[in-house]
């Protein structure tokens, strides 16, 4: 930090402090806490003691500059001595087991980490081993140091992270030149301009020439014709965009390369709000020339000639005024009730009805533009047959949801028979209607399970607007009646995917297992959770009444409730298995898709090196895949959510594992964004005790997998250097996540050149 730096940063504590201190200009312990925001008082605590040097039970500005500088611009030895300060809790110079043990115990509850007393006991006693170099039953200061000379970097950027008010705003930074003027920005939306500039284009063409034909009638006329012909196309091109399943042909098809098929959502809202817009200034055209008319007849007010059916007056029966009206009103509540505060909102059923008008829409246009069935009859006959192909298939097939699982933050893991002739492609999904939770409603949700799981397919449904809270509800308060339907058939079949389970597993795997523990094992390859022992489903038949705890915060239960699917559907991670290193980000349940795509990679790459030997493998190009390596990151808020799909990564570890000791094919990385991270003193040493067991027992504590649970946020840039620098071929990289974290993401890859792939969820 240089000088000026420096003095700008004092300024700015300086500035901060006074605002917290108020007009004593000292901070007591409260204030202190607050203004740190830290969770946990013992960390508090003994931060406040050793910022207030002279014991006074207040902090000055001097004090806790002094205190700052010594973590900003200290040797590393002087930012040790305090971390050491920090967990010598007698002060005596020394820190003994069963203070590490009380300073592990706050830095758990600090970072949000759940961990059994018995696990707490092998962090303590891993660290505590790892320091005390002289088995001298405590760790001296100079133990401590060369314990930590072996994590470099660590010292260096020793601080209090969440002091956020004692950090200035980073500048904003600034590009030499646009960012739409980048290669990496044409590489990324290429297909996007292309398409938006011949879009504009046909627009702008279609108002010139009904403009011009009508040039003689007056202004406003040109006007109003012009915005009419741009609307029979732009409404009858809104149905093309509904064509859910040829868009799902076509992405199979070289066309996808041209068209921006993967984003058809946001040329639909794109078309949407041009829609609203032409029929605005068209409306208020016709308005303009009425009003020109009343004013020139005298005798006829604006009213009659937008409220009365007049010969001369346009449309079917001279209602061109009244149905444009009636259009209009639709429009708008279609646009208002669209919006994201109302999807997002918890009222997704308010969007959902309300865009269902899109038939009085087309109608009332059939009505009012004499020309519009010209431009409509070829997609809305499409849409009218999709429609018809759609309902008729998933009525033809109903369906059972024949288990559930509650998992943790209200996620409902449904399996559902799975219909003979339904295929799909990883990644794909399909609309879910659930008659006992609304008998009209379907809504969207991503397949989880991979296409080779042939019985059933898995849907995981976090309960986030009405009807997903509805279904969450629906089962975690179950009555035995409404599930019991067709029990005996749900019994019957679950016990033969059990045996048939439990056969494959003991043949099939090379762990040696018996007895119940196959039946755990393996069960998951259908349910996705531990299967109830064998022992207590022959004991007793009606086990799938009552509600199974398999974790914390998790339940399953067997069922039999009727519903319907329409689809699959396709979306842009279809293109993961023509990239040759796929990089898969995830945020929260946002690894729904990529559960179903992971599955199936390690099926085909399982089927690829049962065929080819390894150097074969590497160079291996095939209409199936041809993907040399597979990056997937997991990012999650706290440590249950990671309980959502912690056996399916659990497994392909171990497939892996069998596959090839030590192979680099599919690398997990999963980031836990509320730990904090070891360069924070409340963290430092619960992360060097994580490493230090995760090395000795190969499984991290936190998920029991052998992939290590990362604190805090990815550092994008250093991700994507590390994809850059490994040189595997053409990098693809695949988001489902936030809109926030996807623009983050987006930027980052157009920085280094890979192509970007956001997945709606």
């Amino acid at each position: 930090m240089s000088a000026g730096e420096d003095a700008a940063w004092l300024r700015w504590v300086a500035k901060q402090f006074e605002s917290i201190a108020g007009e004593d200009r000292q901070i007591d312990l409260e204030e202190f806490k607050a203004a740190l925001k830290v969770k946990e008082s013992f960390f508090a605590e003994r931060l406040f003691a050793l910022f207030d040097s002279d014991g006074s039970g207040t902090i000055s500005l001097e004090e806790l500059l002094s205190a700052l500088s010594l973590l900003v611009h200290g040797s590393e030895t002087d930012k040790l001595r305090f971390l050491f300060q920090v967990y010598d809790v007698d002060g005596s110079g020394a820190i003994d087991p069963a203070e590490l043990r009380l300073v592990l115990q706050a830095c758990l509850r600090e970072s949000a980490v759940s961990l059994p007393p018995p696990r707490l006991d092998d962090l303590a006693l891993a660290l505590f081993e790892a320091a005390d170099k002289d088995g001298s039953g405590s760790i001296t200061f100079e133990e401590l140091r060369a314990e930590l000379e072996a994590f470099p970097g660590v010292m260096e950027n020793l601080t209090i992270s969440a002091a956020s008010w004692l950090k200035p705003p980073p500048p904003p930074e600034r590009s030499r030149r646009p960012r739409c003027l980048t290669a990496a920005y044409w590489h990324n939306h290429g297909s996007q301009l292309a398409f938006l500039g011949g879009y504009t284009s046909l627009n702008l063409l279609l108002f010139a020439l009904a403009a011009l034909r009508h040039a003689g009638l007056g202004g406003w006329v040109a006007v109003a014709r012009g915005c009419g012909q741009c609307l029979n196309f732009n409404c009858a091109f809104t149905a093309v965009l509904m064509l859910r399943r040829c868009l799902t042909w076509l992405r199979a098809t070289p066309v996808a390369q041209v068209l921006p098929l993967d984003h058809s959502v946001g040329l639909h809202q794109l078309v949407g709000y041009v829609v609203l817009a032409l029929a605005a200034l068209h409306t208020g055209a016709h308005v303009a020339n009425f009003s020109r008319l009343a004013q020139r007849d005298g005798h006829r007010a604006l009213a009659e000639f937008l409220l009365t059916a007049r010969p001369d007056g346009g449309g079917l029966g001279g209602t061109a005024s009244q149905t444009g009206l009636a259009l209009q009103g639709l429009l708008a509540a279609m646009l208002a009730f669209s919006s994201p505060c109302v999807r997002r909102g918890g009222h997704f059923e308010v969007f959902y009805w309300s865009h269902l008008s899109y038939v009085s829409v087309w109608a009332l246009l059939v009505l009012h533009a004499p020309n519009f069935w010209k431009w409509f009859v070829v997609p809305g006959g499409l849409f009218v047959l999709e429609k018809a192909v759609g309902l008729a298939a998933s009525r033809a097939t109903g369906l059972r949801i024949v288990e559930v699982n509650l998992l943790p933050s209200k996620v409902t893991h449904l399996v559902v028979q799975r219909p003979r002739s339904f295929r799909f492609r990883p990644g794909d999904y399909v609309y879910l209607n659930v008659p006992a939770i609304a008998a009209y409603e379907w809504h969207p949700f991503t397949i989880s399970s991979a296409p080779e799981q042939q019985d059933t397919i898995w849907l995981h449904v976090r309960a986030r607007g009405q009807w997903t809270s509805r279904l969450h509800e629906y089962f975690r308060h179950p009555e035995a009646p409404r599930l019991s339907g067709n029990l005996g058939e749900a019994r019957r079949w679950r016990r033969a995917q059990t045996r048939l389970c439990t056969r494959s597993g003991s043949s099939g795997s090379s762990v040696a297992t018996t007895g119940d523990e196959a039946v755990e094992l393996t069960s998951y390859r259908t349910t996705g959770a531990p299967a109830a022992p064998q022992g207590r489903m022959d004991e007793d038949p009606d086990w799938d009444l009552d509600s199974v705890s398999t974790g914390p915060g998790e339940s399953r239960r067997l069922c039999s409730i009727k519903c319907y699917i329409d689809g699959p559907y396709g979306t842009p991670t279809r293109r993961i298995f023509t990239s040759e290193h796929a990089v898969l980000i995830g945020a929260g349940i946002g690894i729904t898709p990529f559960a179903s795509i992971l599955q199936s990679i390690m099926h085909r790459y399982r089927l690829r090196k049962q065929s080819h030997d390894y150097k074969q493998c590497e160079t291996l190009r095939d209409e199936d895949m041809t993907l040399r390596k597979v990056d997937f990151i997991w990012i999650n808020r706290d440590q249950k959510h990671f309980e959502w799909f912690v056996s399916l990564l659990a497994k392909l570890e171990l497939e892996q594992a069998e596959q090839e000791p030590g192979g680099r094919f599919l690398e997990l990385h999963l980031y836990m964004t509320a730990a904090l991270g070891k360069s924070d003193v409340r963290a430092v040493g619960l992360q060097l005790a994580l490493d230090l067991l995760a090395a000795k027992e190969h499984k991290d504590s936190i998920t029991g997998l052998r992939t290590r649970t990362q604190p805090g946020r990815p550092d994008w840039s250093k991700v994507f250097r590390k994809v850059a620098e490994e040189r595997k071929g053409k990098v693809q990289v695949f988001f489902c996540g936030s809109p926030a974290l996807a623009k983050v993401i987006k930027a980052h890859c157009e920085r280094f050149g890979f192509r970007f792939f956001k997945e709606n969820f």
